[in-house]
């Protein structure tokens, strides 16, 4: 089947992506890597020995920065819906996280250690109909969030991928009721056209 021009026009931009070529250069599975590694030296999110979960991991490029940086005293647990290849000292459980089944895996995963940062890059497949793609990317927001007011430590961490529209003033309402300190990012290695941004949420209070 012949390629349609869209898709021959975003290959052409892919590989002439900087951040694609850094990536392949650098050894990391993704440009996304770059957005984190960022991130990283503006926030000094990630330290040795922390707890980490990583949500929408595939194919690991928020994983690789992670593990490097909290090293083998650190612990990172890792999901995606995709096949991830596996990372040294990562647990990666592979599933819907809108499935509860999977929801419990993750859980019990982590188990009773308390964790120091939650991560997430999530994104549902767009579908190009506005605002059903927002709806979704909302509810995984809503999910991750969840989440982290389950396992995140008095003043952990929490950073997801989001994107402004329908929902998302009530979301950072909701953070800012959880959290210390709220903050905005978008990564130069965030594409220009990309609606996307990152909530940077620190000192998550407990109750």
């Amino acid at each position: 089947m012949a390629r349609s021009k869209t898709s021959l026009r975003w290959l052409k931009e892919h590989f002439d992506d900087p951040y694609v070529k850094m990536a392949q250069k650098d050894g990391y599975r993704s440009r996304a890597s770059y957005k984190l590694l960022e991130l990283q030296e503006k926030d000094r999110l990630l330290r040795p020995g922390m707890t980490v979960v990583d949500l929408g991991a595939a194919p690991g490029g928020w994983s690789q920065v992670t593990s490097r940086v909290i090293g083998d005293r650190g612990r990172l647990i890792a999901s995606d819906i995709l096949e991830m290849d596996s990372i040294p000292d990562v647990t990666f459980i592979q599933g819907d996280f809108t499935d509860d089944k999977v929801f419990k895996q993750l859980l019990d995963a982590i188990g009773e250690h308390p964790v120091d940062l939650v991560i997430s890059d999530m994104a549902p497949n767009m579908s190009g109909v506005r605002t059903a793609d927002q709806a979704r990317a909302m509810y995984l927001c809503e999910l991750a969030l969840d989440l982290a007011g389950r396992v995140l430590r008095p003043g952990g961490d929490f950073l997801i991928k989001i994107f402004q529209g329908e929902g998302f003033d009530q979301y950072l309402k909701q953070v800012r009721d959880e959290f210390d300190k709220v903050q905005m990012r978008k990564p130069l290695s965030s594409r220009d056209r990309s609606r996307e941004q990152y909530l940077l949420a620190r000192g998550y209070r407990d109750g």
